[in-house]
């Protein structure tokens, strides 16, 4: 199966971050990515300046708007509520 950002890989991509207490250069310390294969191991060092880097843990991108799903789902005649307060709630449509 080929990965339409990535044709003919399909290779997660990583975020690293310098590890906590140490300090790095501008592109650890800020976080960087890195496309690796899943059999490869995890990076231990920055690449530009060999600090100690640790594995972040992140979320995946799912795709469309909140307000896009709020509009098909109201659409479809779901109702959505805001929490208020302790057991308060608002319908929002």
């Amino acid at each position: 199966m080929m990965n339409n950002l990535n044709p003919g890989y399909d290779m997660p991509i990583y975020e690293y971050k310098v590890q906590d207490g140490n300090k790095g250069c501008p592109h650890c310390t800020e976080g960087f990515e890195c496309l690796c294969k899943l059999s490869d191991p995890p990076l231990e060092a920055c690449p530009e300046c060999e600090t100690p880097v640790a594995k972040q843990i992140s979320s995946h991108a799912v795709g469309g708007s909140q307000s896009g799903m709020d509009d098909r789902a109201k659409s479809a005649g779901f109702h959505k509520l805001e929490r208020l307060g302790k057991g308060e709630y608002e319908k929002k449509y």
